[in-house]
C-alpha cells in the first residue's frame, strides 16, 4: 500500500457532450494558472493525443493520459499521483459528456474518473439558445450520481449580458452551484483556430497565438482566483489516494545503468509523427534505453540506433515531403531488411507501406510492408480495441490480450500477406483487414492499434530486449570480421 503526504489538488473539466467548449476552457485555465506562477500538471481523460498535445503546450509540461479502459484503475491512480506530485495543482480535461462511457454503468466515463481520483468537477455548459433549461440539465447531472461533486460551472457561448444573467440566476436559484465564469461566443478575430480537436499543436501555424487566445478567454471571463480557492479548499488536508495491490509492471523501478545493457532507440517524431504517450517513452527510458528523436522530414539518414519506434500522426498531410526524402526511406528499408527492430502504430504503419494515394496522386513510402493506402473522408476505424495475439511475432507472446484504441481515416487499397503474418485477431475494433492487425515481417511490426505502456506491460521490455539482441548481433559481426 502506498500512502503519505498530501494529494495535489486538482479539477476535472467536463461538459454535457463533446464539442461543448471544454478544451478551450481547459487550455485557458491551465495557461492562466501557469502565468500566475503555479506549477500546473495537465492530464487528458481518455486516449486522445491531440488535446493532450495542446494541454502540454498550455501548461508547459508533459500531459499524461488517464484511461480506465487502457489501464487498470489502480494504475490510473498511481499515474495521477506520480505525475502531479511536484506540482501545485492539476487540470484534467474530460472527454465526451460527463457520464458518457462504454456501457450503461458509465464505465470509462469522466464521472467514473472523478470518483476514482476523488476530484471535483467544473462543468462547462453550452448555453446556445437556452436559459432556464440549463439549470434543469445541471440539476439532472447533480442528482444522477450524488457521489460526483460538481463544484462550479462555466457558462459557454452566451449571447450577451442579458442571456448570461438569465442563465446565472436560474442556476444559482435552483442548483446552488457557483457560476465561475461566462464565455461569449467566440469569433474568428477572438480565436484564430476554433477546431483545435482536429489540428495538432505541432501542425498549427498559430499554436503560440492560439494558447495566448485561450489565456485571454480565461482571464477575461473566468473568476480564476475563486476557482483556485474552491479547488484547493476542497482538497485541503486530503491524504494521497491509498493504492493497494498496485499492478507492478516489469519496467518499474531503477533505471538500468549497465553500459553493456544500454541501447539506443530512435523515435520518429516531427510534425508528421507526434502521437506518443509520455508513459511509453518513460517506460523505454526506465529500462535503460537512450532515446534519440529522428525526423524523416528533415534528416536524410538514420543515426546508429538499435530499434525504432514510430508513432501515429498525419503522414498524409506531409506526403510530398516524406515521398521526396528517398534517402531516408531507402535507409529505413535497408535497416528493416538487416533485422533492425521497428515498431509502428497507425501513421507509422502507413510510412512502412508501399504508398499512399491522395486524390489522383500516389506518394511512395518506405516499401517495407506490401500495403497501399488511400484516404477516406470518414473514419475507417474509431474507438477502443481489444486484440488477441494469435500468431508468433517479434514483440508479443501468443495468447496475450491487449487493449488499445484506433482512429484512422486511411483505407487499404491493396495488400499482400499470409495469414501467419498478422499477429492480432480483433475482438473489438476493425484493424488492418478482416479483423486482423499487427502485420509483421522479420523484426518490423505495424499496427493500427495504439497501446499504452502502463496497460500493456510486455511492450516496452519486449522492444528493449529486441534492441539488445540487435546490438549484440552487430557486435558479433564486428568480432567475426
Amino acid at each position: 500500500m502506498q500512502k503519505g503526504g498530501k494529494k495535489v489538488p486538482g479539477i476535472i473539466i467536463a461538459g454535457l457532450r463533446g464539442g461543448s467548449g471544454k478544451t478551450i476552457i481547459s487550455l485557458g485555465i491551465a495557461a492562466a494558472w501557469k502565468e500566475r506562477g503555479f506549477k500546473v500538471s495537465p492530464f487528458k481523460k481518455g486516449p486522445d493525443y491531440i488535446d493532450a498535445g495542446w494541454l502540454s503546450k498550455a501548461a508547459g509540461r508533459p500531459c499524461y493520459n488517464l484511461d480506465t479502459f487502457l489501464c487498470a484503475p489502480s494504475v490510473v491512480k498511481h499515474s495521477y499521483q506520480e505525475n502531479s506530485k511536484k506540482c501545485d495543482i492539476a487540470v484534467v480535461e474530460g472527454n465526451r459528456g460527463l457520464y458518457d462511457g462504454i456501457d450503461t454503468d458509465g464505465s470509462t466515463s469522466t464521472a467514473e474518473l472523478a470518483k476514482l481520483l476523488n476530484l471535483p468537477i467544473l462543468l462547462v455548459l453550452d448555453c446556445t439558445k437556452s436559459t432556464r433549461t440549463m439549470a434543469a440539465l445541471l440539476l439532472g447531472c447533480m442528482k444522477f450520481d450524488p457521489e460526483v461533486r460538481i463544484c462550479g460551472v462555466i457558462l459557454n457561448r452566451v449571447a450577451g449580458k442579458r442571456h448570461e444573467g438569465k442563465v446565472r440566476t436560474n442556476i444559482e436559484k435552483f442548483c446552488n452551484i457557483p457560476v465561475l465564469g461566462a464565455v461569449p461566443k467566440l469569433k474568428a478575430k477572438d480565436f484564430p483556430e476554433r477546431h483545435m480537436g482536429l489540428v495538432t499543436s505541432e501542425e498549427h501555424t498559430f499554436s503560440d497565438q492560439a494558447i495566448k487566445a485561450t489565456f485571454k478567454v480565461a482571464e477575461d471571463n473566468i473568476d480564476l482566483d475563486r476557482l483556485y480557492h474552491i479547488v484547493t479548499d476542497e482538497d485541503k488536508g486530503t491524504d494521497l489516494i491509498e493504492i493497494s495491490k498496485i499492478e507492478k509492471t516489469e519496467y518499474e523501478g531503477a533505471r538500468v545503468i549497465d553500459p553493456e545493457a544500454s541501447v539506443t532507440i530512435g523515435i520518429i517524431r516531427d510534425s508528421a509523427f507526434q502521437f506518443y504517450y509520455p508513459d511509453n517513452i518513460d517506460a523505454l527510458e526506465n529500462l535503460g534505453a537512450d532515446i534519440v528523436f529522428i525526423s524523416p522530414l528533415s534528416e536524410e539518414s538514420i543515426p546508429n540506433v538499435h530499434a525504432i519506434y514510430m508513432g501515429g500522426g498525419f503522414p498524409e498531410t506531409h506526403a510530398p515531403q516524406l515521398a521526396g526524402n528517398k534517402s531516408f526511406r531507402d535507409n529505413l528499408k535497408k535497416l528493416s531488411q538487416n533485422g533492425l527492430p521497428i515498431y509502428a502504430e497507425c501513421g507509422g504503419l502507413i510510412f512502412l507501406g508501399q504508398s499512399i494515394r491522395l486524390k489522383d496522386q500516389e506518394y511512395p513510402m518506405s516499401g517495407i510492408l506490401p500495403i497501399k493506402f488511400g484516404l477516406s473522408r470518414r473514419p475507417q476505424g474509431h474507438g477502443y480495441t481489444r486484440v488477441e495475439v494469435v500468431n508468433k511475432n517479434p514483440f508479443f507472446k501468443k495468447g496475450e490480450i491487449l487493449k488499445g484504441h484506433e482512429f484512422r481515416y486511411s483505407s487499404i487499397l491493396d495488400i499482400d500477406y499470409q495469414p501467419f503474418e498478422m499477429a492480432f485477431k480483433m475482438e473489438r475494433g476493425k484493424g488492418i483487414l478482416d479483423k486482423k492487425d499487427g502485420f509483421f515481417k522479420q523484426n518490423t511490426f505495424g499496427t493500427y492499434t495504439h497501446i499504452h505502456a502502463l496497460g500493456a506491460p510486455s511492450w516496452a521490455p519486449s522492444l528493449v530486449k529486441k534492441a539488445r539482441a540487435f546490438k549484440a548481433s552487430l557486435a558479433d559481426k564486428q568480432t567475426n570480421k
